[in-house]
C-alpha cells in the first residue's frame, strides 16, 4: 500500500478498510481521514445499518461473519468505553473490559477463519501497558506493568493475537489523545475557572499524542505494514505539569492551584488516580521513528496549541 492512498485511477484496484469504532474520537477521524484520500470504508456498527458503507454486528450472539472483511485489505478495531470516565467502580471495570474484549476477540475470530486471505488486523490497545515506571524509557520491547489498566490491556491484546501466528496483527499503543474530547476534557473546565495547578507533584511523565498524529500514525502502520505493538505517543517527554501548564497559557489562566492525591483517590478512586492521574510512564514511539515517521506536532505545547483556540 503507498503510504498516501488517493483515489484509485482506472484499472487499479481500490483500498478497502473495515473500521470497528468509528463513532469515537479517533475512530471518527481516521475514517475521515480516509475517505478524503478516496479510500473505500466500511464501518460496523452497533445498531441498524443506516447505508451501504455500514454493517451491523454485535447486537446478537452471532459471531461476525468472515464473509464481511473478505476482499478488504485491512480491518481497525477501535472500540472501548472511554477510560476517561470516573469513577471506575466495579461495574464500570467491567464495560471497560467487555467492550474491548469482546469486539475484539470477534474480529480476531473473523481474521482467523479466513486463513491466508485475511486482511491486515489493526487493533486499538493503550500505553496503560506499562503500568507506571519511573525513569524509565519505555520502548515497545519493556515488560507490562502492574496495575488493573495494564492487566486490562494484556487481556486485550491477547484478544486481538487470537486471530492466530499466521495474521498479520498490529497493536496500537495509544497515549492519551491531546484534544478537547480526549485528555483534555477534564481540565479544560478547570483551567477556565483558574482552579488548574499541578496534579500530585506534576512531575510524573505523561505519554501524550495529538490526534492529527494519532490518525496519521494509524495511517502510517496501514501504509507501512508494521506489526506487533506500536507506541503512538508523542516524541518529546512531558510532565504532567508540562501539558497542564501549556494548557493555562493558551487560555491565558493560571495554573497554582495543586490537586492532592488523596483527594483525586477520595473523589475518582484509587484504581483511576493511579493508573491515569499519577502514573509516571515516559513511552517512547521507537517503531513509528524507525520506519520514517515525522510527527506534525513533535512537542505537547504545539499539540495543545493544535487542539485549543488561543485566548483572545
Amino acid at each position: 500500500m503507498p503510504e498516501s492512498p488517493r483515489p484509485a485511477d482506472a484499472g487499479t484496484a481500490r483500498i478497502r478498510v473495515v473500521v470497528a469504532g468509528a463513532s469515537g474520537l479517533i475512530g471518527g477521524a481516521l475514517v475521515e481521514s480516509l475517505r478524503a484520500d478516496g479510500v473505500e470504508v466500511v464501518t460496523l456498527v452497533r445498531r441498524p445499518a443506516a447505508d451501504a458503507g455500514e454493517i451491523e454486528w454485535l447486537t446478537a450472539d452471532e459471531p461476525l461473519d468472515p464473509a464481511v472483511l473478505e476482499g478488504a485489505d485491512a480491518v481497525v478495531g477501535l472500540n472501548g468505553a472511554s477510560i476517561g470516565r470516573f469513577p471506575w467502580t466495579t461495574s464500570y471495570k467491567s464495560t471497560l473490559l467487555w467492550s474491548r474484549i469482546t469486539p475484539t476477540r470477534a474480529l480476531a475470530r473473523a481474521v482467523r477463519e479466513l486463513g491466508t486471505d485475511a486482511p491486515h488486523f489493526v487493533s486499538a490497545s493503550a500505553v496503560g501497558y506499562y503500568g507506571t515506571a519511573p525513569g524509565a524509557r519505555l520502548t515497545e520491547d519493556a515488560p507490562r506493568g502492574e496495575s488493573f489498566l495494564a492487566d486490562l490491556v494484556g487481556e486485550w491484546e491477547a484478544a486481538a493475537l487470537g486471530a492466530g501466528p499466521e495474521a498479520a496483527v498490529s497493536l496500537l499503543r495509544t497515549a492519551p489523545v491531546v484534544h478537547a474530547d480526549g485528555v483534555l476534557k477534564p481540565l479544560l473546565l478547570l483551567t477556565r475557572l483558574g482552579v488548574s495547578g499541578p496534579i500530585g507533584t506534576g512531575t510524573q511523565v505523561w505519554p501524550w499524542i495529538s490526534l492529527e498524529d494519532e490518525v496519521r500514525a494509524i495511517r502510517h502502520v496501514l501504509d507501512r505494514r508494521l506489526t506487533g505493538p506500536v507506541n503512538l505517543s508523542g516524541p518529546t517527554r512531558a510532565a504532567a505539569n508540562d501539558l497542564g501548564f501549556a494548557l493555562a497559557v493558551r487560555m491565558n489562566r493560571p495554573f497554582l492551584v495543586p490537586a492532592p492525591v488523596w483527594g483525586m483517590k477520595l473523589v475518582l478512586g484509587t484504581a483511576a488516580t493511579e493508573a491515569i492521574l499519577t502514573a509516571d510512564a515516559h513511552v517512547v514511539p521507537a517503531a513509528l521513528t524507525a520506519s520514517g515517521f515525522k510527527f506534525a506536532h513533535p512537542t505537547v505545547e504545539e499539540a495543545v496549541a493544535a487542539a485549543v483556540p488561543a485566548a483572545g
